[in-house]
């Protein structure tokens, strides 16, 4: 059994007009959240051996800062462009090539790819992740390379404003 938590980036800032898209930090609320939201996977006990992240700062903080508060050891971080604005598929084929090792394992990624991506893995959809959201889905396999064809089940969904402050289970 594996478990795989979806999360898009904290909220990052605009402020800096003239930088890259690839390169925008984190605003005040970003970080915030991002250590809110990683205190309540704690909360439910969900610590993953793997965090894989978007190379784009703003996803890499927000990985960073989960690492810190789950106290997850940088040679368990993978920094991978190809989450950098990714397409569906291409988290399919990220996924396949994760290491058999990591039962549970966060992506740190970007909408509008991982809503998208999100919607293609349970009878569950959401119109949006927003920033600093968590998705998260249980897999009836053994490998990552069968995450695809695996019976995948949905486990809960968290945002910073969620009213209940509790994981929504749709």
């Amino acid at each position: 059994m594996k478990q795989l938590l979806l999360i898009r980036h904290a909220k990052s800032s605009w402020a800096n007009m003239g930088m890259s898209d690839i390169e925008r930090p984190l605003n005040d609320r970003g970080e915030k959240d991002a250590p809110e939201m990683a205190k309540r996977l704690l909360q439910k006990d969900i610590i993953p051996q793997l965090l894989v992240t978007s190379t784009a700062t703003r996803a890499r903080t927000t990985c960073e800062v989960f690492a810190s508060v789950l106290a997850i050891a940088k040679k368990n971080i993978l920094e991978t462009a190809q989450l950098y604005m990714a397409k569906p598929s291409t988290y399919w084929d990220v996924i396949a090539a994760l290491p058999n090792e990591a039962a549970t394992v966060a992506l740190f990624a970007h909408n509008p790819g991982i809503t998208e991506f999100a919607n293609e893995l349970t009878h569950v959809r959401i119109d949006n992740m927003p920033t600093c959201s968590i998705f998260a889905v249980n897999i009836r396999c053994e490998n990552w390379k069968d995450f695809k064809a695996a019976e995948k089940t949905f486990s809960f969904f968290d945002w910073p404003k969620n009213p209940s402050s509790n994981p929504a289970v749709l």
